[in-house]
Formats: structure tokens, sequence, C-alpha cells
């Protein structure tokens, strides 16, 4: 297993629920009010995510938006070079996506394949009127032409680094951090 060495906490508790009030406030304003959107969050971080982006959407505008959860595990484009027999944990999307602007959000947009596995597990669910991208942390290193819609900070990394979002919801706290592979 390889050891993670914590550099930096680039962004506490305080930095994440103001981004995620942010790309709220934006996903309203590109869309001109949220009758039409269903938010759906890509397993696993970008679920509370989700989440957290439609309670913004209810506390600024007072709408429930539709939130849904995305399996992509088996869209992967390595699902064959794993070693190990995958856990597909399901889709729940009870929304009607067909007509609607999907907005998928995850924690960390990085090569762009995670996005493009998601777009193929939408599009096979209906035919939405579009599908866009909201990312808490945007690191670089496309390798796909993919690009977010709202991204809740921007930060150049180096490949040799990770970038972990950690969520209360899941790890007990909230911040990201940039950690470097133990040489």
């Amino acid at each position: 297993m390889v050891k993670l060495i914590e550099k930096a906490v680039i962004m506490d508790e305080q930095a994440v629920r103001r981004a995620l009030n942010r790309i709220s406030h934006e996903i309203i304003e590109a869309n001109k009010g949220v009758e039409d959107v269903v938010i759906v969050g890509i397993r696993t971080r970008g679920v509370p995510l989700a989440n957290r982006v439609a309670e913004g959407i209810k506390r600024i505008e007072g709408i429930d938006v539709p939130v849904g959860m995305l399996d992509i595990t088996l869209y992967r484009d390595d699902l064959s070079t794993l070693a190990y027999q995958p856990i597909v944990h399901g889709t729940e999307i009870l929304a009607d996506i067909n007509d609607k602007v999907v907005v998928l959000v995850d924690d960390v947009l990085y090569t762009g394949r995670t996005v493009r596995a998601a777009l193929d597990a939408v599009i096979d669910l209906g035919r939405p009127k579009a599908i866009q991208l909201a990312v808490l942390v945007d690191r670089g290193h496309r390798e796909l032409p993919i690009r977010a819609d709202y991204v809740g900070k921007n930060v150049p990394t180096s490949s040799q680094e990770v970038v972990g979002v950690r969520l209360k919801d899941i790890d007990g706290e909230d911040k990201v951090v940039i950690s470097e592979r133990e040489a």
C-alpha cells in the first residue's frame, strides 16, 4: 500500500462551504432558475456534494431540486485492467432526465475519464436537454476534452500529487488536502 504524506490543506471547512454555496448560485443563474434541473452526484464523494448543492439551491430559491446518484463502475474504460471484482452500488435517479438539465457533481476533476464514464451512464438513462458538470476541485492534467461548468477551486498540481477531498458525511470532516506519495 502506498503511503501518502499530507503537504497542504487547500480548502478548510469554510472554504468548502463557500465554494458549494457559490456553485449553487451559479447553477441557478446559468439556468435562469432550476425548474428543469436535476442534480446527479457521481459516487462516492459526488453524492454528498450533490445533496449539499441541492440544499443550497433550496435555501436560495425555495425549490426542491431532484437529486440522484450515479454509479459509473461498469462504464469505466479501465474495468478490464482492474485486478479485483468491481463492486457495483447502483444508480438511483428517480427523476425523469429527458429534456432536463442534468448537473453532474463530483469531488475532483483530473483526467476527465470519470466524467466520460458518467456521460455514458447518463445517456443510457435518457436524453437530457443538456449535461453540465460541477466539481469541488479542478486539478488539471486532462486526458480528454472535458471542462467543468462550475468549479469550487482550481488547483494546479503535479501528477505525483494526490488531491484528497474529505467530507463530514463520509470522513467526519470537511477539507481538501494535497498529499504526495512517500518515496
